[in-house]
């Protein structure tokens, strides 16, 4: 963790999945303050069953899960959030019913005792000035690229510390997709660490302080996210790089 200061997330042999499948298989990893970890692999890696888990939707198998001083390794959702930790799942899990204003709403909900609601609404939306635009629309009737705004601009009225994200750019138009990553960097440069979970690993290695490459429910390769972005393997593998050879195993090298 050289170079990191602050609270911490840290997970440590992490074994969680579903009834009789086990999908973790004991992972170990860790995002610090005020930096973008990227966390990239195939479908079915366990990427969002990770995600699931650290948010308190998934009970812990065994291992440990701790934020800061925090151990949140039995907490449930609420007690995750409270502590700072914050997700944006994939498929943004709006309220389609609801007008955007009432979907940001619910984002300060736990706060609600001593939130300023309306100068932190402004807060965000200066973020997504077309939210702003769309305040009295029902959130069903927004376009994707928009959703996934407000599912971020909503995470962010629960004052995260930390933010996880899992495939914020799915479905997005490229302009949509640039946007959101845009922030995520933006967020960083503000103090917010993030713990990104993206298909588009190209681009997510571009805006990344560190990474993690995931196989089979196991991280198999750590680093740099520069060092992880130019190494063959994980061009052949991850990055469509079809001229790199070398898509071996990559289980147990680190690129530290």
């Amino acid at each position: 963790m050289s170079g990191q200061r602050g609270r911490v997330l840290q997970v440590r042999e992490l074994r969680s999945g579903y009834d009789a499948l086990e999908v973790l298989k004991g992972v170990n990893l860790e995002v610090g303050e005020a930096e973008v970890v990227a966390l990239i692999g195939s479908n079915g890696a366990g990427k969002t069953t990770l995600i699931r888990t650290l948010s308190g939707l998934l009970p812990v198998r065994s291992g440990q899960v701790a934020y800061g001083t925090t151990d949140l390794t039995r907490a449930t959702p609420m007690q995750v959030v409270a502590s700072g930790c914050v997700v944006v799942p994939e498929g943004r899990g709006i309220f389609p019913a609801l007008t955007v204003r009432e979907n940001l709403k619910l984002g300060a909900y736990w706060r609600r005792k001593s939130v300023r609601l309306d100068d932190e609404i402004e807060d965000v939306v200066a973020r997504f000035p077309r939210l702003k635009e769309r305040f009295g629309q029902l959130a069903g009737s927004l376009s994707g690229g928009e959703q996934q705004m407000l599912a971020i601009g909503r995470a962010l009225l629960a004052a995260p510390s930390l933010l996880m994200l899992d495939e914020p750019s799915m479905g997005l138009s490229p302009l949509f997709a640039r946007t959101v990553l845009q922030v995520v960097a933006e967020l960083r440069n503000s103090g917010v660490s993030i713990l990104l979970v993206e298909q588009n690993a190209e681009a997510a290695l571009r805006i990344s302080d560190r990474a993690y490459v995931m196989e089979r429910g196991e991280i198999v390769f750590d680093g740099p996210a520069a060092a992880v972005r130019n190494d063959p393997r994980i061009r052949a593998a991850y990055l469509g790089d079809v001229s790199q050879e070398g898509t071996e195993s990559l289980a147990g090298q680190h690129a530290f």
